[in-house]
């Protein structure tokens, strides 16, 4: 829960009772690696603080897998359409470590919003930092070339580019894996 609390905090004051609050709505959960999260067609329930490990998020294209999301440690994920309208999603989300996930249930999420101002303020912000980020990567897509968006994805997520498959990377950069080894090579040396 230390982790969530300093997420928050760098982002919205906090006070005691509003950390008592996170403590009631927010749920612990060990999630071994390659366990499915949420599957297509399902309505997403949680929204999730990945507190410790690796989890992706996809969607299957006509039999591909196209990674959306990799996220890392001390963030928030979920499949938000479905989860704020509480309607089937066509997303994916799979642990690729072993994680430790705190979640809260959407009907929680909405008695925290009506106790708290602080949640209210909180994800407005985190909301907004997920769309620059998402606006920045359809601009990346545009602009960049795949050997820039490999090495600005290894400047921003060190700890992502080791841990995770070079498939997944590949796919989340939407590069096929054979270029991606050529563009690692080309690195290396």
């Amino acid at each position: 829960m230390k982790n969530l609390q300093s997420y928050l905090k760098a982002r919205v004051p906090i006070s005691s009772t509003d950390i008592e609050l996170l403590h009631t709505y927010f749920t612990k959960e060990e999630v071994p690696a390659q366990t499915p999260l949420l599957a297509s067609g399902n309505i997403e329930r949680y929204l999730y603080f990945l507190s410790k490990g690796i989890v992706k998020g996809y969607q299957n294209m006509d039999g591909k897998i196209v990674i959306q999301h990799l996220v890392a440690e001390h963030d928030f994920f979920t499949s938000l359409e479905s989860f704020m309208t509480q309607t089937p999603t066509t997303d994916y989300y799979e642990t690729i470590t072993p994680c430790t996930i705190l979640k809260i249930a959407k009907t929680d999420f909405d008695s925290l919003q009506e106790k708290s101002s602080f949640w209210t303020d909180a994800v407005n912000i985190i909301t907004n930092e997920h769309l620059n980020c998402k606006l920045e990567r359809v601009k990346d897509f545009q602009i960049l070339t795949a050997k820039e968006r490999y090495l600005k994805f290894v400047a921003q997520n060190p700890k992502l580019a080791l841990q995770v498959s070079i498939d997944n990377i590949a796919s989340f950069l939407g590069i096929e894996p054979q270029s991606l080894s050529r563009i690692r090579k080309q690195i290396a040396f």
